[in-house]
């Protein structure tokens, strides 16, 4: 049962998202279900428009600040709201500010680094992969600029159409009660239900299309 003073950080990675609430509302819902009960107080939240992969992040440094003065514990929906960056993460973990995400509240700080690096492994692997696949294309004598942007494109368009497809059953995995990432994880791979590229279900794969289905 939560208990004490929090700062609710949000994160949106467009400025249309930003607008409209799109995959705010759902962070904040989040937040608040774990905050459930107990005897607590949100001091105030702080939302930022940013992309994934940038550092330079305001909003949060202004909620961790926020958090330093009011000694308050800062309250993420879920660890890839911050970045999939293990550096960032330890930089924020060596502030002192205390923090918890609510979809993994008992996750200690070496589970919450691990969790980055699983993420930031994972960013880079898909970037191998675009690379090699613009590579294997121009090997071929297929001229790249277009046809390079085209075939990214369309990688980003199987991720998202992967995600859409297996929306709800994650939506009903979570209903009925497995809301950590290792539950969904091994939930799926018990339902055997393939991954992306097949085969079984891993944390990183799975932070990697969750990702996408809070984004919509």
């Amino acid at each position: 049962m939560a208990t004490g003073k929090f700062i609710a950080y949000y994160r949106v990675s467009t400025d249309k998202q930003g607008k409209s609430g799109l995959g705010l509302e759902a962070q904040r819902k989040s937040v608040l279900s774990y905050l459930n009960g107990g005897d607590w107080e949100l001091e105030r939240e702080f939302t930022e428009v940013e992309s994934g992969k940038r550092n330079t992040r305001p909003q949060l440094a202004a909620a961790i600040e926020e958090c330093r003065k009011t000694k308050s514990t800062l309250i993420i929906a879920k660890l890839d709201r911050l970045a999939r960056n293990v550096h960032f993460i330890s930089g924020l973990m060596e502030s002192g500010v205390d923090f918890v995400a609510a979809d993994n509240p008992h996750a200690n700080k070496l589970m919450l680094h691990m969790l980055a690096a699983f993420a930031e492994h994972e960013r880079e692997q898909i970037s191998e992969r675009t690379k090699s696949a613009l590579a294997a294309a121009k090997s071929r004598g297929v001229k790249l600029g277009k046809n390079g942007a085209k075939l990214a494109e369309k990688n980003k368009a199987d991720a998202h159409e992967f995600a859409m497809s297996v929306r709800g059953t994650i939506n009903e995995i979570r209903a009925r009660g497995f809301t950590t990432m290792r539950a969904i994880r091994d939930e799926l791979n018990q339902r055997d239900i393939p991954a992306p590229r097949g085969g079984k279900w891993h944390i990183p794969t799975l932070l990697r299309v969750l990702s996408k289905l809070d984004a919509r």
